[in-house]
């Protein structure tokens, strides 16, 4: 059969859902519920907490629905959501780390990508600058527009564009620079005391 929500736009399945339609938030969820938790795996070493934080924004998004008010695409206040909360979530693990001197996230090597081209590529995202690596991976990864990165972190859609390019050069240059590799021991010459 023809589902009317399959034609409707994001606003448009919040603004029912705000009305009484839990049918809206459904949709809304099936829309973004893979999204969102990609959105958490690729920032978090603990898929558990990806799921947990996922769980937490739509959330949020049920408790502050009577407040929403279609300023912006409904992609771009989901997503400032989930950044309020992955915010939130690292100065608690920040402060956990401090308060009982631990790490603040030590990853399960069980759990390690075992692929080693994927772990190049965290490790190198993760050296980028904290604003270059949002961008990137909100633009490439979470497909959101300039306009939507740039009211998402409150920047000027040309600064951007411009990180983007900062960030993206950079990344090249990670992963196209080789491995730093230790240090042989230098060996006294044939014939050399030491």
């Amino acid at each position: 059969m023809n589902d009317p929500s399959d034609h409707a736009t994001d606003e448009k399945l919040m603004l029912a859902f705000v009305q009484g339609s839990p049918e809206a938030f459904t949709e809304l969820f099936g829309r973004y519920r893979q999204a969102i938790y990609a959105f958490f795996y690729r920032r978090l070493p603990d898929p558990s907490h990806a799921e947990e934080l996922s769980q937490e924004t739509f959330l949020a998004v049920v408790h502050s629905a009577k407040r929403y008010e279609p300023r912006a695409l409904f992609r771009t206040y989901l997503y400032a959501i989930a950044f309020q909360i992955l915010r939130a979530h690292r100065r608690k693990m920040v402060f956990r780390a401090a308060f009982f001197a631990a790490r603040a996230s030590v990853p399960d090597p069980a759990r390690q990508d075992s692929a080693e081209a994927v772990l190049l590529i965290r490790r190198a995202v993760a050296k980028l600058d904290a604003t270059d690596r949002e961008i990137l991976l909100l633009r490439e990864f979470e497909q959101l527009t300039y306009a939507e990165i740039a009211d998402l972190l409150r920047l000027p859609v040309n600064t951007v564009r411009s990180r983007l390019f900062r960030a993206r050069t950079a990344l090249r240059e990670l992963l196209e620079s080789p491995a730093p590799q230790p240090a042989a021991p230098q060996l006294p010459a044939l014939g050399e005391r030491t």
